[in-house]
């Protein structure tokens, strides 16, 4: 006996329902409305780096919109050796890992005592953890600087990864509370009926299973560190200790560049950042999910 497969779906026209579903003219304009957004999106950076390449003379010839003759990397070989920006990037690079890291640390403890330990006096913390969220840094720039000063930590690039581990661990400790006071309980009970301490259930269970959220945050972390300006630039004032937003900004405020060479430093100073996000853009894309189909 022989068995034929089904006929697709078909209209009352007779035309398939999937080819119907393809030529819907909704998702078509929803894809051009994409489209053109992300060219939006794009075309600055796409003029930063067309004008990175482009010598000064071409530049005052053209304009900003017109094609290089030849590739002209003087402008950022000039940049670089100007700024000494292979020591800028090591001082991003390092602030922002240690930040990323320590933050991330510091929200798992303080997100398991709230979220999963349920200490007296939860919602308060929590309320504080908001709050310190939402002071902008114009208002903790005097009394950081004071402390640094006591300290003796004015000037050094450990100040700043300390003042930005509170900070970035500050909104990870909210994001987390919320996330381990739904956690299973399942997992809890058994982990104890195992035998594992609090200590041990944090880093074999709650860490693992939460291992995508935390991904998003070690990722928000390092770029928003990377990207800070404000108060390194209040606390960072030695050549050598500088970040790359600093010396992008210093540098720019006391000496002259020409179109190009300040292209240049807009260019690899964006470079780093960008290919971090795309290094660990699978990772933000699992947290994301991971917590949407939670």
């Amino acid at each position: 006996m022989t068995v034929t497969a089904a006929p697709p779906a078909m209209r009352e026209t007779g035309e398939p329902v999937v080819a119907a579903k393809h030529r819907n003219p909704v998702r078509f304009a929803v894809l051009i409305a994409l489209l053109v957004l992300l060219l939006l999106m794009l075309a600055p950076l796409l003029v930063v780096a067309l004008n990175a390449i482009k010598s000064p003379s071409e530049y005052a010839s053209g304009g900003p919109l017109s094609l290089p003759g030849h590739l002209y990397w003087d402008g950022i070989v000039n940049f670089w050796n100007r700024v000494d920006f292979g020591q800028k990037l090591w001082n991003s690079f390092l602030t922002s890992l240690v930040v990323a890291v320590l933050g991330v640390v510091v929200s798992i403890l303080n997100a398991y005592a709230l979220g999963i330990g349920r200490v007296k006096g939860r919602i308060w913390f929590l309320v504080f953890f908001l709050v310190a969220n939402l002071l902008p840094q114009e208002v903790l720039v005097y009394p950081l600087y004071y402390l640094s000063k006591q300290v003796g930590l004015y000037d050094n690039v450990i100040s700043i990864m300390i003042i930005f581990t509170v900070i970035q661990s500050a909104f990870g400790t909210y994001l987390l509370t919320s996330v381990y006071a739904q956690f299973p309980t399942e997992l809890l009970d058994a982990a104890a009926v195992d035998g594992a301490g609090r200590w041990r259930t944090l880093w074999r269970v709650v860490v693992p299973v939460s291992r995508p959220t935390l991904g998003v945050l070690f990722t928000f972390f390092f770029i928003w560190t990377w990207n800070e300006f404000f108060l390194p630039l209040v606390f960072l004032i030695s050549n050598d200790n500088q970040t790359v937003p600093v010396a992008l900004g210093v540098l720019q405020g006391d000496r002259l560049m020409d179109a190009t060479t300040t292209s240049a430093s807009a260019l690899i100073g964006i470079l780093p950042a960008m290919l971090f996000f795309v290094i660990f853009q699978r990772t933000l894309t699992r947290g994301i999910t991971a917590g949407a189909i939670k």
